[in-house]
């Protein structure tokens, strides 16, 4: 027996970034190439190689939620928190007008790649200071990656599917890929997906730093992020969250919603590789680019816009760049492509919900946003990385790459609306 897949659509999204608290003032800042980067404010950095962050800016929570609310939540659930408010809103949907009928169709699918660092940080020195008997009884809620999903199910009343995929910085992805599938099989009308992060602190910095991960560009922090650039010399440690709120295509139209984008295909691949380091020859990236080809049944010459990976790091951006020109061929050089994380940092697990709204707002503006800080070419990256000023073309496909530690490969791909 044959099944018809149902359609899926974007019809709201909320954001808060390095670059701006909102999807609107997240785009104008990448229209305008600004960097997130600066030196630290949450801690003191002397003692640490890497003495800068893209924290957020002028972010005050208690702006967006009320005071039980974030004494019992660490930041990453907070911005998750934040950001669903926003989508939902966008989406035009009221969560207390719905019956039960309808909660039980609506699902949260949000992830973080690290979970509660600051409050494990936080809990770890309480213990150590005065023994067990101060350990938070909220610690283990506050601490756990999942907590995200299931606070903003609470906060919503949303009874569908609810949980988190956690892969590293390809969570964004990998949690938008599966409230894409569980609508295309019927399993829920509607899902709130997305990706959070909070990882500015002294445990998450420090621990990319003993990895070397990190840039140690501290006399120029703003430039610090240079994907494809020849001197890069690693990532810049970001925060934030990004949330969709994707829905079956019948049943956004019967309540007239505004639709940004499709989502027509993912893709997933594992490198087998490293723990750390991409596969110099790019298979896993190839593999994940391919599948969501398939997935969304459209060829290679049909994509315009491709937002990378594109970290920042010396091996990242070539394997990435080896495995686009394997897959797209003559075409890899006829379409644009960029960092975002040029301009907000690479925010982990948010990273693939950020830059998926990057990849949809390229196709509602019909503009590409930049990779900003480039100037020194690298021979191994040729392609057209759409440098330091945004372009405007037709966009009517766009893709989105988000690869993680332990070699996790995922690649979205959205397209225009059309009947």
């Amino acid at each position: 027996m044959s099944f018809k897949k149902r359609r899926v659509v974007v019809t709201g999204m909320g954001e808060i970034s390095p670059i701006g608290l909102s999807v609107e003032s997240t785009w104008d800042a990448m229209m305008t190439g600004q960097s997130g980067a600066g030196p630290i404010t949450y801690f003191d950095p002397e003692l640490f190689p890497t003495k800068f962050a893209c924290e957020l800016k002028n972010f005050d929570v208690y702006d967006f939620l009320d005071r039980k609310v974030v004494r019992r939540t660490d930041p990453f659930a907070q911005y998750a928190l934040v950001v669903a408010d926003q989508a939902i809103a966008d989406a035009g949907v009221d969560t207390k007008s719905l019956s039960l009928e309808q909660q039980e169709r609506i699902g949260v699918i949000i992830g973080s790649g690290i979970g509660g660092i600051q409050v494990f940080q936080n809990m770890t020195t309480a213990y150590l200071e005065g023994g067990p008997r101060r350990i938070n009884p909220f610690f283990i809620p506050m601490l756990i990656p999942d907590i995200a999903a299931g606070q903003i199910s609470i906060r919503h009343g949303l009874r569908g599917p609810n949980y988190s995929v956690v892969s590293a910085c390809a969570t964004g992805n990998n949690n938008i890929g599966d409230a894409f599938m569980l609508i295309q099989l019927g399993h829920a009308d509607a899902i709130l997906t997305g990706g959070c992060e909070a990882s500015v602190s002294e445990m998450g910095m420090g621990g990319f730093n003993a990895l070397k991960a990190l840039s140690t560009r501290n006399d120029s922090p703003e430039t610090a992020s240079r994907p494809f650039d020849s001197t890069r010399d690693g990532f810049v440690l970001g925060e934030g969250a990004g949330a969709l709120y994707v829905e079956e295509l019948e049943t956004a139209k019967a309540r007239g919603a505004r639709i940004y984008a499709e989502i027509l295909g993912i893709g997933m691949s594992g490198d087998a590789h490293h723990i750390t380091a991409p596969d110099p020859d790019g298979r896993g990236a190839k593999s994940a680019m391919n599948a969501s080809l398939r997935n969304a049944d459209i060829s290679p010459e049909d994509v315009d816009y491709l937002n990378m990976h594109g970290t920042s790091t010396p091996l990242g951006d070539i394997a990435e760049t080896g495995a686009i020109k394997q897959v797209f061929g003559d075409h890899a050089y006829k379409m644009n492509l960029s960092s975002t994380k040029s301009m907000t940092g690479h925010l982990l697990g948010a990273a693939g919900a950020v830059e998926a709204i990057a990849s949809i707002n390229a196709i509602v503006f019909n503009t590409i946003p930049p990779t900003i800080n480039f100037k020194n070419p690298d021979p191994e990256c040729d392609l057209n990385y759409t440098f330091n000023d945004p372009v405007e073309r037709e966009v009517n496909v766009s893709m989105s790459n988000a690869f993680g530690f332990g070699g996790h490969n995922t690649s979205v791909v959205f397209r225009a609306y059309s009947e």
